[in-house]
């Protein structure tokens, strides 16, 4: 009978020594891949109404309007800044708009003119919309920053 609880016993602690964390300590472990995108507007026409900010993961979802990020701050006339976070490697665009009278959309003339401010990365701005191949960059190894003016 004790030889059989001394072989348990012993059974047990191989366990435990087997179960041990064997991890690399954590500022030693490979990075996750994930990183930060920073978008900054240094001035705003006016500090009415809200920024308005969306990030693409693909020109197919640009195209269709399928935001992978967004977020919204309260427009400064000094300037605003928003954070993407635990962004994977890959190709992206953002795009901006002031929402000045704070309707939550962004507003058209007749003529199909917008009436508030936009801007995108790369801050590539021609006649019609905006388009992917204007404002994409690449997440790959590291944090970006980019300014975006109006």
């Amino acid at each position: 009978m004790i030889r059989i609880f001394i072989v348990a016993i012993i059974y047990l602690i191989s366990l435990f020594t087997q179960a041990q964390d064997r991890s690399v300590p954590y500022d030693l472990k490979e990075e996750s891949n994930l990183y930060t995108v920073e978008v900054k507007i240094n001035s705003i026409p006016s500090d009415k109404g809200y920024i308005y900010f969306a990030m693409y993961a693909s020109e197919e979802d640009f195209l269709n309007r399928n935001i992978y990020k967004k977020t919204r701050v309260k427009a400064i006339t000094e300037g605003v800044k928003v954070s993407f976070n635990e962004v994977p490697s890959g190709t992206y665009a953002v795009t901006c708009f002031h929402d000045a009278n704070d309707n939550g959309r962004m507003d058209f003339s007749s003529n199909g003119m917008p009436e508030e401010d936009y801007g995108m990365t790369n801050n590539v701005m021609s006649f019609g919309p905006p388009r992917f191949s204007d404002a994409k960059f690449e997440v790959k190894d590291k944090d970006l920053t980019f300014e975006i003016t109006f």
